[in-house]
């Protein structure tokens, strides 16, 4: 680790200790009056973890937000934002590569196409290949991949023969295995590989921007973009979409500023350099039972820090423009990715001990998963703190603790510490959001339509995000669980066009959920009137999750509030040229399932691949964590 990364990193320190300790200092005089009880030490435990993970989010959005203002880049510190790769001509080849598993046909081509689109009508269009790897075990899907896949190289012309499809027998080790065949096959060919996932879009300005960089830094092996959703309809769909290009560029400043050239790696939207990636991150089978033994599930965290650890550099862009993806339409699907996201990074937490992992990596997979554990750790403060209520609810008050006690132990509300812990904890949650539609103020008012649209669409958000967080502490806290008692979860394609969620599946997830809050909420009321009123935001969420659920995952009201300027984003005025083949591809696709118009196709045959690649290749990719997690 260098000096300056031990510097940013001991400096986060000063700022999260401190207010880690505060926050609890402040709660720890709330109790102290009337006598700690064995209760309140559980809340006191739970509320340190709880404050630190906030102060860490809180002061990397402070930071990222007095970056942004003063336009100053967050690797060097210069007031200049650092230097853009340039349009140097690329001297290497480089290979775009998809992976999908069982997606809707029409959209992975289309995305596909839009792609290699914009790669092929540049300048260096001689210096990329394209490779669509299939995992798909549907048949009936695999066929509908080939024919599509014929009609596009027909559609590509002198172009085709920089594309290639290959499907594999078996898909073992899911997506890793996929990959890993690609490397061992025909990585040789290339000093770079840009990932794509089955929903990812980026411009051609990005791609060559991403391969001139990885040239230009023969030290880096992994920059990642951020990808920014789009293409939403749904009212939900909107809703996280609006939040993403709002406070994206802020967050992403300040986790750059700390994390320095150890970066994360989200999986997709971004440049791998081959060699290194073959060398260091071969992944094994992990010994024990779930979560922590067996596959690696969130492979790219594991893969970003073994290519830190082979000393190879890795970056994030903060630049959030050219690179795109999408997001589930409705909270049902967004929570079932989460259920796969909760295991893969709760697995992180046993890799931890792994021997000369940088510290940066470390916090990468400690905060990766007290992600989700905090809306356990949050769930378990608020029932203990109910149940702490309710017993002295219920019991007769203890004026005299001593036999020979000649005055009353009187019970002691600190209201004082109360509203200063209450505002102190607000702020921490809220405060980064406001600061980032100030900054969207100064800087990008128009990306968002304007002032007045800005300020609509940040506040139906806040308003939002109070809804439903409620509802995802329930769900995460039930998934960390599921998770921690063993049960696994099968790794899916995900849903990702928009869907309004049926009444009956709305009320089916949310039962539990209701019932407990309704439950929750009536004893509290009767035995503690002032709790209630306490907890009232978060069991109103809770009460409402199948309208909230149901509605939000409208496309009508998503249209609406667009109407009305709300939740406006940059590209849905200023559309690229990417995006506007994705929808015009799209809307072709429809409207030939309305016409029900089915084109002549030719009998399907398997596109040849370079398999003369194959006595090039390096040598096999080799697992490069003990399977002992030693």
């Amino acid at each position: 680790m260098t000096v300056a990364q031990k510097a940013r990193l001991f400096i986060m320190a000063l700022l999260v200790i401190p207010t880690t300790a505060l926050a609890g200092w402040s709660l720890y005089e709330i109790f102290r009056p009337n006598g700690v009880t064995e209760l309140e030490i559980a809340q006191l435990g739970l509320a340190l973890m709880l404050f630190g993970w906030l102060s860490m989010a809180f002061w990397t959005g402070i930071i990222g937000f007095v970056l942004q203002l003063l336009r100053i880049d967050p690797l060097s510190l210069k007031k200049q934002l650092a230097t853009p790769a340039g349009t140097a001509p690329l001297s290497q080849r480089h290979a775009v590569v998809m992976p999908v598993y069982n997606e809707d046909t029409q959209r992975i081509m289309v995305g596909f196409e839009a792609c290699v689109r914009e790669l092929v009508q540049s300048d260096e269009a001689d210096k990329f290949d394209f490779y669509m790897l299939s995992d798909t075990r549907d048949e009936a899907m695999a066929e509908a991949e080939l024919r599509a896949w014929q009609r596009l190289t027909t559609r590509l012309g002198a172009y085709a023969d920089q594309l290639f499809y290959r499907r594999r027998e078996q898909n073992s080790h899911r997506k890793v295995g996929n990959l890993k065949d690609f490397c061992e096959r025909w990585g040789a060919r290339y000093e770079s590989m840009i990932v794509l996932d089955a929903d990812s879009i980026m411009t051609g300005e990005r791609m060559l921007d991403l391969a001139r960089r990885i040239e230009k830094n023969t030290d880096t092996a992994l920059i990642q973009t951020i990808p920014m959703p789009v293409r939403q309809d749904t009212f939900f769909g909107r809703f996280v979409q609006f939040a993403a290009h709002l406070y994206s560029p802020m967050l992403a400043t300040g986790l750059s500023f700390w994390q320095t050239d150890s970066a994360n790696y989200w999986g997709h939207n971004a440049i791998i350099r081959i060699a290194p990636f073959m060398q260091h991150c071969g992944l094994p089978t992990l010994s024990g039972r779930a979560p922590f033994g067996g596959e690696v599930l969130s492979h790219d965290f594991v893969e970003a820090a073994l290519l830190r650890r082979a000393g190879w550099q890795a970056y994030l862009l903060t630049d959030t423009t050219g690179s795109y993806e999408e997001v589930p339409s409705n909270m049902v699907d967004y929570a079932v990715r989460d259920r796969r996201w909760v295991q893969g990074n709760i697995q992180h937490l046993g890799l931890l001990s792994v021997k000369g992992l940088k510290t940066t990596s470390r916090l990468h997979f400690l905060f990766g998963a007290f992600a989700y554990i905090s809306s356990l750790v949050l769930f378990s403060m608020l029932a203990l703190g109910t149940a702490d209520a309710l017993i002295r609810a219920t019991s007769a008050p203890q004026f005299f603790s001593s036999q020979y006690q000649l005055f009353p132990d009187w019970q002691i509300a600190r209201q004082d510490m109360m509203m200063v812990t209450m505002w102190a904890t607000a702020a921490l949650l809220f405060l980064p959001k406001i600061l980032g539609i100030v900054l969207a103020l100064i800087q990008r008012r128009n990306d968002f339509g304007g002032a007045r649209k800005l300020l609509s669409g940040a506040v139906v958000e806040l308003a939002m995000a109070v809804l439903i967080a409620p509802l995802m502490m329930f769900y995460h806290s039930y998934f960390v669980l599921s998770v921690m008692v063993g049960h696994s979860v099968k790794w899916e394609a995900q849903a990702r066009e928009g869907r309004m969620v049926p009444w009956s599946i709305a009320l089916r997830h949310t039962q539990l959920m209701s019932c407990l809050a309704v439950a929750w909420g009536v004893t509290t009321w009767y035995f503690t009137p002032s709790l209630f009123m306490w907890l009232l935001p978060v069991l109103s969420g809770m009460v409402l999750a199948a309208p909230i659920i149901r509605l939000s995952s409208s496309a009508g009201f998503g249209q609406a509030a667009r109407r009305l300027g709300i939740f406006v984003i940059d590209q849905e005025a200023r559309e690229c040229m990417a995006l506007k083949r994705v929808r015009v591809g799209m809307k072709h696709f429809a409207l030939t399932r309305q016409q029900a118009v089915v084109p002549a196709l030719p009998e399907p045959h398997w596109t040849p691949m370079v398999t003369q690649a194959l006595d090039a290749s390096p040598l096999p990719m080799r697992p490069a964590i003990n399977p002992a997690n030693s």
